[in-house]
């Protein structure tokens, strides 16, 4: 039995994450099916954080959350807007008499929001100047 008192117990929610460092390793090519499974079992055995902390040294650090996603979550709550809000133009269209399809202004207008909304974020995130989310 270790009577370290300086090391660590390791919960599962570490063990959970560094099992998706390893698993995300082995996707990526870095790891051999064999060292995956070897590194897991080894993630699920291990009683301290520090065991864990060795799992991973060889492994590059991950990538940020924004940038593992590629959509920056605002720019989808548009574009969800968008699709409802153009959904129950076409189907408000549908339900009525009128044969001239009207919703095409109003989508022209929401389609042009959403690239503009894009394309500003992408200008101030190349510009490096904070946006206001």
């Amino acid at each position: 039995m270790d009577t370290n008192p300086a090391r660590l117990r390791a919960s599962d929610a570490e063990r959970e994450r560094i099992a998706q460092l390893v698993e995300r390793a082995g996707a990526d090519g870095r790891l051999t099916l064999a060292e995956i499974e070897e590194r897991l079992g080894r993630v699920y055995s291990a009683r301290y954080t520090d065991e864990l902390t060795e799992l991973t040294a060889d492994l590059p650090e991950p990538a940020p959350a924004a940038t593992r996603r590629g959509i920056p979550r605002p720019l989808r709550v548009h574009a969800a807007v968008v699709a409802v809000i153009a959904t129950a133009l076409v189907a408000r269209w549908v339900a009525g008499p009128v044969q001239f399809f009207w919703p095409i202004v109003p989508l022209c207008w929401l389609a042009l929001s959403l690239v503009l909304h894009a394309r500003f974020r992408r200008f101030a995130v190349a510009g490096r100047r904070a946006v206001p989310y």
